[in-house]
């Protein structure tokens, strides 16, 4: 069976965004500084359509992360968007423009149902009937490739409370934002067989990985 693999970024204090989050600033306060370090990659701006960057120790870390996914499951906050019902006054599309950096399916959770959202190399399904739902379909759509838990918050919680989650591979920022959303809140003290595997420091960023 493919893996679900948690990639994420977090704060010295534990925080994956910031406080005071909105549609205008998603991330919270100060909460674009836990990703600097990617922002700045070659490895990271190539998918995004953007040139140029730097390669350092945490090139061959994202390249790694990329590898062997199939398919994505992110919850509705980050995929974004104004809270509530989808209407025809806010037609969200998701942060990325017309062609996301994905290039396969994205499987969203949701209370709100929506019809699949056809974009560029990339097709957002939006899953109204819990985790594991929106797990087995993103499975199918891998092909036996791993699936990729892209957060937020409330999430990456949810599928790690109920010990799906087979790796973390967890980036953290030297930066303490003081509040936001704790990436191990409403997370049980036992992280279900998951242990330390690999540690990898680079400008900016220590990368540790956690694995069955």
């Amino acid at each position: 069976m493919s893996k679900l693999r948690l990639t994420i970024s977090m704060s010295l204090d534990g925080y994956v965004a910031g406080p005071n989050q909105s549609v205008e600033n998603p991330l919270g306060v100060g909460g674009e500084q836990l990703h600097q370090w990617a922002f700045e990659l070659a490895a990271w701006r190539a998918p995004h359509g953007l040139t140029g960057g730097a390669t350092n120790a945490s090139s061959a870390v994202v390249e790694r992360r990329r590898a062997g996914i199939g398919a994505t499951v992110m919850g509705r906050n980050m995929f974004g968007g104004h809270p509530g019902a989808w209407t025809p006054e806010h037609p969200w599309r998701g942060w990325w423009g017309e062609e996301p950096p994905f290039h396969h399916q994205v499987f969203v959770l949701t209370h709100h149902a929506r019809q699949p959202l056809r974009l560029t190399g990339t097709t957002f399904t939006f899953v109204t009937d819990g985790i594991e739902s929106a797990l087995d379909r993103a499975r199918a759509a891998a092909n036996g490739k791993d699936v990729a838990l892209a957060g937020g918050a409330s999430a990456a919680q949810q599928y790690l409370d109920a010990g799906l989650v087979d790796e973390i591979d967890l980036s953290i920022a030297p930066i303490l934002l003081g509040g936001g959303e704790r990436l191990f809140d409403n997370v049980g003290d036992d992280l279900h067989g998951l242990t330390l595997v690999d540690v990898v420091g680079a400008p900016g960023v220590a990368h540790l990985k956690f694995a069955r």
